[in-house]
């Protein structure tokens, strides 16, 4: 392993630090005492690193999933009402006990 003093690292930093990454490490000495020592980075290739899909197959996504509850939530911003919420969990803490599902306060 090729060691260079500091001086040398300084003046041709971008030289060894390319040598490095192309797997060739070196060593830093400061008054010939080694300080540190360079080697390239266990990073994936840059056309490895696309994760978009890893999940492919393992998850299903409902076909209503950007219209989902989208009658309770319009009924929240305008104040409308309902009997009952249509998700077994909701913030008024009243479960209906026909249904399984939570009413909403005041009914």
């Amino acid at each position: 392993m090729r060691t260079v003093n500091i001086h040398e690292a300084k003046t041709h930093l971008s030289r060894l630090v390319d040598r490095a990454a192309q797997g060739e490490p070196f060593i830093i000495a400061k008054s010939g005492k080694p300080l540190v020592k360079v080697v390239p980075l266990d990073a994936p290739p840059t056309g490895e690193a696309n994760r978009f899909g890893f999940l492919r197959g393992q998850i299903s996504v409902p076909d209503d999933f950007d219209t989902m509850f989208a009658d309770e939530i319009e009924g929240e911003f305008y104040g409308e009402t309902r009997d009952f919420c249509s998700t077994p969990i909701c913030c008024c803490g009243q479960q209906d006990r026909t249904s399984g599902y939570l009413r909403r306060r005041g009914t």
